[in-house]
C-alpha cells in the first residue's frame, strides 16, 4: 500500500492526561500547520479523547485558513471546532480543556513563544 505524502507544515501532537493515568488521554490534539508571512497557509486539526474515536475538525481548519498567527485566531479555531459540543455533567470540563489544548498545540506548531 502506498500512502499519500503528508500535508505541508509542522506536525505537533499534544496529549493531556490525568497524572495517575499513562494510557488514555483526557483530550488530545494533532495539528499540521503551514505558515507564510505570519499567516496560516493551511491547517489540519484532529482531536482525540472527546468521542468514541478521534475526529478531524474541518470547522477549526476553516477558521484558521488565512488567519494571523495569534492567540485570538487560535481561540477562534477552538470555538469553531467545539461550537456544538455538549457535555454530560461528568465530562463538561473537556470542552474548555480541548479549546486550551488546541490553542497550545497551534502555538507550538506556529513556533510562537
Amino acid at each position: 500500500m502506498l500512502l499519500p505524502p503528508p500535508p505541508p507544515g509542522r506536525q505537533v501532537y499534544r496529549k493531556v492526561r490525568d497524572r495517575a493515568s499513562f494510557a488514555f488521554a483526557l483530550v488530545s490534539a494533532a495539528v499540521v500547520l503551514a505558515t507564510d508571512n505570519g499567516r496560516v497557509r493551511s491547517a489540519r486539526v484532529a482531536f482525540g479523547g472527546l468521542s468514541y474515536k478521534p475526529w478531524r475538525s474541518v470547522q477549526a481548519e476553516a477558521a484558521l485558513a488565512g488567519a494571523a498567527l495569534t492567540r485570538t485566531s487560535f481561540d477562534a479555531a477552538g470555538a469553531a471546532a467545539l461550537k456544538n459540543a455538549r457535555g454530560y455533567g461528568y465530562n463538561d470540563f473537556k470542552i474548555p480543556l480541548a479549546r486550551r489544548t488546541l490553542r497550545a498545540t497551534l502555538t507550538d506548531a506556529a513556533g510562537i513563544t
